[in-house]
């Protein structure tokens, strides 16, 4: 069921695959409604079962956001615009083009999820070009008279990864940049899949996102969380420590993914066999690792990074 979580802000579950609390979306009222984040393909009708619960039906949206393109986040763009006709379509600008064309995304997604893409997350339909808006940074979209929500580029999770900051409440949808905080499971942990990780712009946006000073920060994997500036020190600590054992364990040839399940692996033994399984499913070690790998790869000269040195 939706749930309000602020003034003018509402929460959806998702419904990622039908899991509960794994995947969220979040409505903007206003004179100009907006959606941020659809969610996989497979959230579809989960979704459009809420927005019509809220009385937004197909000419009342209009706009649609997305934070990247992932298909968990951004799956059900085509069929959420087909169902909304008048919804401007917004993303960053080096996602845009995916939405348009998504035969190179849905075939990368394939490669990494196998059998997983039907069956949990989806595909992705084309989106129509003239309906599909470039945000950049610092561009403000009007939800109505003294509501705007201002965008934040924010790469590192993904290069084309934005957040969105509420004027009225002063919410920070944050994405992936943040990381995974699932409720059922309690324990932060960084995202940072390949093939775009970068460590070096994934802390910077955390300080981007603390400049701003939200009242608090949303999560799409899961909800709103309060004590922002807390929430994202502990983020910033977190990705430190894991890029830290990835980096000791890569610079002494051993395996990256046993190193960090040797480290962090025991947070998560206490909790329920099926949740634990969907949160590796979801943000997996292995994922993580391999994220890591490909950015010590390419980033060979930023030693001692992770231990807490300053990017350039």
């Amino acid at each position: 069921m939706p749930s309000r979580i602020a003034d003018g802000v509402i929460q959806i579950d998702t419904l990622l695959g039908g899991w509960e609390r794994m995947t969220a979306g979040y409505v903007i009222e206003g004179p100009a409604p907006l959606l941020v984040e659809t969610g996989s393909q497979s959230s579809v009708t989960a979704l459009l079962r809420a927005l019509g619960d809220l009385g937004i039906g197909a000419g009342d949206l209009a706009g649609v956001v997305v934070t990247h393109i992932h298909l968990d986040h951004a799956g059900g763009v085509g069929d959420v615009a087909r169902a909304f006709p008048g919804a401007t379509v917004y993303v960053h600008e080096k996602g845009a083009r995916h939405l348009v064309d998504p035969g190179r995304l849905v075939a990368s997604a394939a490669r990494v999820y196998g059998d997983l893409l039907d069956s949990l997350y989806g595909r992705l339909e084309p989106t129509a070009p003239e309906r599909v808006r470039v945000l950049r940074d610092g561009e403000e979209i009007s939800v109505g008279p003294g509501r705007s929500l201002t965008a934040i580029d924010s790469p590192g999770h993904a290069k084309h990864h934005l957040g969105l900051h509420d004027s009225v409440s002063g919410i920070l949808f944050a994405g992936d940049a943040v990381g995974v905080r699932l409720p059922d499971a309690g324990v932060l942990r960084p995202a940072v899949p390949p093939p775009d990780f970068d460590l070096e712009q994934a802390l910077a946006s955390l300080r981007h996102f603390a400049a701003r000073r939200p009242s608090g920060v949303a999560l799409a994997h899961y909800g709103l969380l309060g004590s922002p500036q807390e929430l994202l020190a502990e983020a910033e600590s977190v990705l430190r420590s894991w890029a830290e054992v990835a980096e000791a364990a890569w610079r002494e040839g051993r395996d990256i993914a046993q190193a960090l399940d040797h480290a962090f692996g025991e947070e998560l033994r206490g909790l329920d066999p099926a949740m634990r399984d969907k949160l590796e499913t979801l943000n997996g070690i292995h994922s993580n690792a391999a994220g890591l790998h490909r950015w010590l790869e390419t980033h060979p000269g930023a030693p001692g990074l992770a231990s807490g040195g300053e990017p350039n």
